[in-house]
């Protein structure tokens, strides 16, 4: 099975004989890919639409693997149960602000979740925020491009530390893992997002009411993204 360069490197990070849950899993591709080459994982694919459902039970009949994978029709994580034991939950190719409502509404199906592997397309630092809050550490993390779109990978695991992952806003916005180890991926992303930021703030500064929080904010960003490229 070939997977786009996208989710081949969200595959990366699912640990050999992962028992995993891929939430809004799109046709099945990764856990198909994934039970295909790791013959001790098993899968649970969550669609929340009958369309999407359909053709991830298709695909898992396709690859002979309906005795590894479950396709399930649910919302976020309420498709989980106790009795499925999963250690990883990937949740791909969604906004930001959509992955961290899906985890904070099924917060409860995570006591056991030891990974969760995330791939907003857009609002990374909603995602970042909701793990440091959470008692999740951020171990790695990965920005890769496919067709003109960059993407960002946040991989977490629970920690049982009362003690919290203390994050400043600099590195929730650019990720610390890659603020560590910058890529050209890294670069051309927050080039375009300067070049973006700097169109709204002089749009903001010239409307009639100013939000004037809002550009001291932006302009504070726009200043990080000057220092780190």
């Amino acid at each position: 099975m070939n997977l786009s360069s996208r989710l081949t490197e969200v595959a990366n990070f699912i640990n050999k004989g992962a028992k995993f849950a891929d939430i809004g899993s799109d046709h099945a591709y990764l856990p198909c890919y994934i039970c295909l080459k790791d013959k001790t994982a098993r899968a649970i694919a969550g669609e929340i639409n009958e369309g999407p459902f359909n053709s991830a039970k298709n695909m898992v009949s396709a690859t002979k693997l309906n005795d590894v994978i479950e396709v399930r029709l649910g919302n976020g994580l309420e498709i989980i149960t106790q009795d499925d034991n999963i250690d990883h939950v990937v949740i791909a190719g969604m906004g930001g602000s959509l992955i961290k409502t899906i985890l904070e509404e099924g917060k409860k199906k995570l006591t056991d979740v030891k990974r969760i592997i995330a791939q907003p397309n857009i609002d990374a630092r909603n995602v970042r925020r909701w793990f440091v809050s959470n008692n999740f550490k951020i171990i790695n993390e990965s920005i890769i491009e496919e067709n003109g779109h960059i993407y960002e990978i946040i991989v977490a695991e629970q920690t049982k530390s009362l003690q919290m992952d203390i994050l400043n806003e600099k590195e929730l916005l650019f990720g610390p893992i890659l603020l560590r180890n910058k890529k050209s991926e890294f670069y051309k992303k927050w080039q375009h997002e300067y070049e973006k930021m700097q169109q709204v703030v002089a749009q903001m500064k010239s409307a009639k009411v100013r939000n004037t929080e809002k550009i001291v904010q932006f302009e504070k960003e726009l200043v990080w993204m000057e220092e780190e490229l």
